[in-house]
């Protein structure tokens, strides 16, 4: 059983002096990036999944900017697979399902942003498929979120969206744990 690295839109935008800053979102890029490092040292399999907006009006991960680049602390190596999606969800209309299934991939370690949108809709649907997920914690990263007139904290957002993926549709830990148990 081969157990793979899905990174979910690790992209300029999301950091400081992008169109759509995350709170945390370096430091979640630190974590991620030393999740990278072990699956690279053990020639274990890495996806990079890149989002290029296409819907009309959207702000960011425009196709060609700077923005919709993957970040460099995570920039993919020779050899690792690039998946471009246009929706949150990494395997709606993209090879994900087939570039997985072609290293024999069972298992996925996952981190990325954000949180309670796209990594929170690649988790449920790789479960929904039959992949036994881990989620890296402090390898995601999220914003506030507004409903109602209330604004919720990311803080909050964070710990919501990763209690209702823990368990259920993943086992949810640190990226050191994560990498710890390859």
């Amino acid at each position: 059983m081969t157990t793979a690295l899905v990174l979910i839109d690790l992209q300029n935008d999301y950091f400081p002096g992008g169109t759509m800053e995350l709170v945390g979102a370096q430091a979640a890029v630190s974590r991620a990036a030393a999740l990278l490092a072990a699956f690279r040292g053990r020639s274990l399999p890495v996806f990079h999944i890149r989002h290029i907006a296409l819907r009309p009006g959207a702000t960011f991960f425009l196709p060609g900017t700077p923005g919709a680049k993957i970040h460099p602390a995570v920039a993919p190596a020779e050899g690792e697979r690039v998946v471009t999606k246009h929706h949150p969800n990494s395997f709606r209309e993209t090879t994900l399902l087939q570039d997985l299934r072609a290293v024999d991939a069972k298992s996925l370690v996952v981190a990325g942003m954000m949180t309670h949108m796209c990594v929170d809709t690649t988790v449920r649907a790789a479960a929904d498929l039959g992949f036994s997920c881990s989620l890296a914690h402090d390898g995601c990263a999220t914003r506030n979120l507004q409903f109602g007139g209330a604004t919720v904290d990311a803080a909050n957002v964070q710990l919501a969206y990763l209690a209702g993926l823990n368990g259920a549709f993943a086992t949810v830990g640190s990226a050191e744990e994560l990498a710890g148990a390859l």
